[in-house]
């Protein structure tokens, strides 16, 4: 039982040692997203929108300016993601998470004038880039 107890602790904290959590929903208009099957359509187009609106900055799998995106959406909620992008400086001044990011790369997150729709169909593309 004293076994079991230990890992529960253990576990239970791995997202507060590694400074991630999927519970962290960040701070802005997203409060909820639903994610069902990959559609294709949407990401294609959320494609289309990394790439006019990110990729001068981020890349998959190397730090360009900002973070290398590959795997984002297995280390942070969907919600937290859609906030980054349609509220970066709300989300520096007040999530822990982001602000920790923005000390570790020096580098200020520009707003991209995206609306929600937009940032959905990047979330979308970014769920393929696992």
């Amino acid at each position: 039982m004293y076994k079991l107890f230990k890992i529960l602790v253990f576990v239970t904290l791995i997202p507060l040692m590694t400074g991630c959590s999927k519970e962290d929903k960040g701070i802005g208009l997203i409060k909820e997203v639903k994610l069902n099957e990959i559609d294709q359509k949407m990401v294609t187009e959320g494609k289309e929108f990394f790439q006019k609106k990110c990729s001068n900055c981020h890349r998959m799998d190397e730090k360009l300016i900002g973070s290398p995106l590959r795997g984002i959406t297995k280390r942070r909620a969907p919600e937290w993601i859609m906030n980054m992008i349609l509220n970066p400086d709300g989300m520096i001044k007040e999530n822990k998470e982001a602000r920790e990011l923005f000390e570790k790369l020096k580098v200020r997150m520009s707003p991209q004038n995206m609306n929600e729709d937009e940032a959905r169909k990047i979330l979308e593309y970014l769920r393929t880039e696992n």
